[in-house]
């Protein structure tokens, strides 16, 4: 069942940057207090991943699972979709962050598992029923989903991916932010070494344990708790 969250009354102690990028309403279907308990980790990457990037997705969500971490993400074809899976078989948590209105799916064949993530889970959207598509919306999605998260990891990504937005807009917002080791050190790509430069952290497999364990350390305050 749909409900409505009016986010200038449930925001809770926030910083300026973050009443500014906080949208006045989400739709919310499914557990709400997976937005209030708990550590939350967005797993976003691209559409088109390769056979490694399945793999690391895979691992990295088995890993935040059992840590307890809930995993967010957008629900978008590619590394989205292998995180939610991957959390849902492994027995974890998972939020999916909607660039659409809840009662549509893009793309359309993760229509069975949005239904599963609004069953069993909780997906999140801030647009009404009815909203058009919009490539715009997607870029304001990250910007929420990076709001509700306390840290973000980039699994793998292009030089002109959409992902480039969750983590500009962790950045913004003081939330952490992870590149995986093949992003970070892909010489090909230009603006992970931009993004390292305003904070973002190399993730490498061997530091993943002391990181998970260190998450709500480092986000002062944690997220955003509706």
């Amino acid at each position: 069942m749909v409900e409505i969250i009016k986010t200038n009354e449930n925001l809770g102690p926030l910083n300026e940057i973050e009443r500014k990028h906080a949208p006045e309403i989400l739709y919310i279907d499914g557990d709400r207090t997976l937005l209030s308990t708990g550590v939350r980790v967005s797993v976003v990457g691209t559409r088109k991943p390769s056979e490694k990037g399945i793999k690391r997705t895979r691992a990295l969500t088995q890993a935040l699972v059992r840590h307890g971490i809930t995993v967010v993400s957008g629900l978008a074809e590619g590394i989205d979709t292998v995180a939610h899976e991957t959390a849902i078989s492994v027995g974890g948590r998972t939020i999916a962050v909607l660039g659409t209105p809840l009662d549509k799916v893009f793309p359309a064949k993760n229509r069975k598992l949005l239904d599963t993530i609004k069953r069993e889970h909780l997906a999140v959207s801030q647009f009404p029923e009815g909203y058009p598509y919009r490539k715009e919306n997607f870029p304001r999605r990250n910007r929420t989903m990076a709001l509700i998260s306390d840290a973000t990891v980039i699994v793998e990504a292009g030089e002109k991916s959409g992902t480039r937005h969750q983590g500009w807009e962790a950045l913004r917002l003081g939330r952490l932010v992870f590149l995986m080791e093949n992003v970070a050190e892909n010489p090909e790509l230009t603006w992970p070494r931009e993004m390292i430069g305003y904070g973002a952290q190399v993730l490498r497999r061997e530091d993943l344990p002391e990181i998970l364990y260190d998450i709500p350390a480092f986000t002062a305050g944690g997220a955003v708790a509706f």
